[in-house]
């Protein structure tokens, strides 16, 4: 009976971490032109992970690089869903690769938290209550559109990748413009050549652009826009992922002739966000991105509910993340009814600070509290 007790309790001691730890699905682009904004992202959520745990939860964060590939993304989603027994998934960069995955992770009750690409499936009337918007909804592409009215543009080119999200965005844009859009095209995921692009730009000579072409697409298109004479001509207004730090550190100087629509910014003046740069900074020798705030944000979303769940994915926590209460690096997030995003819009510009080198300044807000885009449409309370 001494031996079996002794037995019984080594059971107990090994099963209890287990059953105790949360498995997290991180799965992201990691590789391939936008493979650091998936870096990024990973780098932020993993900021916020002290020790193992997230609110006092033991947690496992499966990272996994989907490669720009929905196919692939679709064999680790299902690997981890039926394997590893994962029931929260998160980290996903780009629109067609969610989309791969979406119906699996929501057909089995798992939760999805998109930090980055939010679909427009499943924010109006298809919203689900196992799926939440924390980074940014469809209403950061709208600002743009906001932004060039209030700047006084009148005709407007809009340029994006050939995928549904790029289509999408530029949909958004258009809803909002109040002008003409005198000029609309979709360029490659993989596109190393602008010039045919620039060519039309310059025959259409709009008032402005817009372009969403992130990572190292965006890299590719400012240094060719420069080099094009166009760039002190013709001003890009365009959303956040448009330029980021690593994007502006890698152009420079072309991106000088830029208006940018965000909800973030290193500079944001609250304690959260102080505290958040200083830490990523030390961390990782580099200025955090907004793909890097979305990611620590998430993770303590996720935290901050699994404290109030006693560690359980259940009704609970799905409470408690809708209703999240957590110091924001953003100033102020909530969720809508169709659990996408509530936030404030900013203008930054590109600007030298005191130590001469360029980064991204706030310089207004220009839209306050934008309900989540198609909450409207959304039945969930």
């Amino acid at each position: 009976m001494k031996r079996l007790g002794w037995f019984l309790t080594g059971l107990l001691l090994v099963a209890a971490p287990a059953m105790a730890q949360v498995k997290i699905g991180f799965v992201t682009t990691l590789s391939g032109p936008g493979g650091y904004l998936g870096e990024d992202m990973r780098d932020g959520f993993m900021l916020a992970v002290r020790d193992g745990k997230l609110g006092g939860v033991a947690v496992s964060v499966l990272v996994e690089d989907d490669g720009l590939k929905p196919a692939q993304a679709k064999q680790i989603v299902q690997r981890q869903l039926k394997s590893d027994g994962v029931k929260l998934f998160t980290g996903m960069i780009f629109t067609n690769v969610a989309l791969a995955v979406l119906g699996d992770i929501l057909d089995a009750d798992a939760l999805w938290l998109g930090p980055n690409t939010s679909p427009n499936e499943y924010a109006g009337k298809n919203c689900q209550v196992n799926y939440f918007v924390t980074g940014w909804d469809e209403n950061l592409h709208a600002s743009a559109g906001v932004l060039a009215n209030e700047l006084g543009m009148k005709r407007l080119f809009v340029m994006a990748p050939n995928y549904q999200a790029g289509k999408q965005v530029v949909a958004a844009v258009k809803r909002e413009f109040k002008g003409a859009i005198v000029g609309e095209i979709y360029t490659g995921l993989d596109q190393n050549d602008f010039s045919a692009e620039i060519a039309q730009i310059r025959a259409a000579n709009p008032d402005a652009i817009y372009e969403f072409e992130p990572g190292g697409l965006g890299i590719v298109f400012l240094k060719q826009w420069a080099a094009s004479g166009l760039k002190d001509k013709i001003p890009l207004v365009v959303a956040a992922p448009s330029l980021d730090p690593r994007l502006l550190a890698a152009v420079g100087d072309a991106a000088s002739n830029m208006h940018i629509a965000a909800e973030w910014n290193e500079d944001f003046d609250n304690a959260a966000n102080k505290e958040f740069v200083a830490a990523y900074r030390a961390a990782y020798h580099r200025p955090p991105t907004y793909y890097a705030a979305h990611g620590f944000e998430t993770a303590n979303m996720i935290g901050a509910a699994l404290r109030k769940s006693g560690g359980k994915l259940d009704a609970a926590f799905q409470a408690a993340l809708k209703a999240t209460d957590i110091a924001s690096v953003r100033g102020r997030f909530s969720f809508g009814n169709n659990q996408g995003p509530v936030l404030d819009w900013f203008e930054l510009a590109v600007a030298k600070g005191a130590d001469g080198v360029l980064g991204l300044k706030t310089e207004r807000k220009f839209r306050t509290q934008i309900p989540a885009a198609y909450s409207a449409a959304c039945s969930l309370k």
